[in-house]
């Protein structure tokens, strides 16, 4: 028995997620997808891990390149996000980018990651791509979140 899926859904939409394209470079052409399944997996060696639906045609890129990167999203880049999140061929039309590493690296960004593929496993209807991080990259800027289906960013605390 499991859980009702709609309660799932509710209850994973009311944790924050960073966002992130991911992105791979194949026959000449960049292909990336917004995704929000992004974590820290390992300190040694440095690991993330990221999940794409089955049906994906970037999970099937990977598979082909065991590359890809992670651009972790400024708060500013929702339009970014939601460009990256739609089914179209040319996703990076209008989007500043840059070949860095041989992976595509988007401009005004909080992170960004270059990864070898080091397994990919099957959890339910997603592949979960661990990846070992080989490049890095990261700036002041703060990080787009996705929390209760709203875009937004952190905000810290103030101490007692």
């Amino acid at each position: 028995m499991g859980v009702d899926p709609g309660l799932f859904r509710e209850v994973m939409a009311s944790v924050p997620a960073p966002v992130s394209v991911v992105t791979t470079f194949v026959d000449g052409r960049p292909h990336g997808t917004t995704v929000s399944s992004f974590a820290s997996l390992s300190l040694d060696p440095p690991m993330v891990l990221i999940a794409l639906d089955l049906g994906s045609g970037l999970l099937r890129l990977l598979r082909r390149t065991n590359r890809f990167a992670v651009n972790v999203l400024s708060s500013d880049q929702r339009d970014i996000a939601l460009a990256f999140a739609r089914k179209r061929d040319d996703r990076f039309g209008e989007v500043p980018w840059s070949l860095s590493g041989g992976l595509p690296r988007l401009d005004g960004l909080t992170a960004w990651l270059a990864c070898e593929v080091d397994g990919i496993v099957v959890g339910g209807d997603h592949g979960i791509a661990m990846g070992r991080v080989v490049q890095a990259d990261h700036s002041s800027l703060p990080p787009l979140t996705y929390h209760r289906r709203l875009y937004g960013t952190h905000a810290a605390l103030a101490d007692d």
